[in-house]
């Protein structure tokens, strides 16, 4: 879904300025300086296809220099990193760094990660087109838009409401019809949904959420940072099979921890 914008390319002169007389060099002054404030008024009001542009190339960049040129290799997850704009998901004030891999806060004092963790993540999940995906941990949306462009169906839940609230306003405006957001413990899951073909948790566990195991599908497979023995954090993929789980360890990495009952 997108925003139609209402606003014009000219602009009108104010009711009565035309019949304003201006005397001397301070009346010429005074009537350049008022053309010149309407005029940058109004294109202040309208959108600057150089910024869309220079946004598109960096995230261009950051495809190649980031992920590509790494360890990324799943093309479709590629594609998708492409199209996700990651500006609309960061803090105005850190939009000139959203192409850049690293982490930024968002509202909340939480963060939104770092891209390539989001494409490792994703890849890890080697999701199909059909998938139906759980994501505990919405934060602002930057992930689930990922696997929105993946998936049939994405659900994500995340714990701090403003976070659930501002995520899936964003995620509408930007057309994923098929992510749809909760707020709650993503730890008891979204049963009516269940089973998943695939879950991520985006906040660090200090353990394998065995509810969340319940709602994945056998053959499904799980992404979670885990709190390891060293007091450091493991990013794990759980495969689910007849006969229980198998796991690797993808890398080490270092998330916001995960909150609510789990940590009881």
């Amino acid at each position: 879904m997108g925003i139609r914008s209402r606003a014009g390319s000219g602009f009108s002169t104010p009711a009565g300025w035309r019949d304003r007389k201006f005397e001397g060099t301070g009346g010429a002054l005074k009537r350049i300086a008022l053309v010149l404030l309407l005029l940058c008024s109004t294109l202040g009001s309208a959108p600057s296809p150089a910024l869309s542009e220079d946004y598109s190339q960096k995230r261009s960049r950051m495809v190649d220099l980031q992920l590509e040129n790494r360890d990324i290799r799943d093309v479709r997850v590629l594609a998708a990193m492409r199209r996700v704009p990651r500006h609309e998901f960061v803090l105005a004030e850190f939009r000139d760094q959203a192409y850049e891999d690293r982490a930024l806060p968002i509202i909340e004092s939480q963060t939104i990660s770092q891209p390539y963790i989001v494409a490792l993540m994703t890849q890890s999940a080697a999701l199909r087109p059909t998938d139906r995906v759980l994501e505990v941990g919405t934060g602002s949306g930057y992930q689930a838009a990922v696997l929105g462009e993946l998936a049939a169906e994405v659900y994500s839940i995340e714990i701090v409401e403003p976070l659930a609230e501002s995520a899936a306003g964003l995620l509408e405006r930007l057309g994923y019809s098929n992510v749809q957001v909760r707020y709650g413990d993503g730890y008891q899951g979204w049963e009516e949904h269940a089973p998943f073909d695939a879950i991520l948790i985006t906040a660090a566990a200090p353990r394998l959420p065995r509810l969340l195991v319940e709602q994945l599908k056998v053959g499904g497979r799980m992404v979670v940072p885990i709190d390891n023995e060293y007091g450091h954090q493991d990013l794990v993929r759980y495969t689910k099979t007849e006969d229980g789980l198998e796991h690797d360890i993808i890398t080490g990495v270092q998330f916001v921890p995960m909150t609510g009952e789990i940590r009881k």
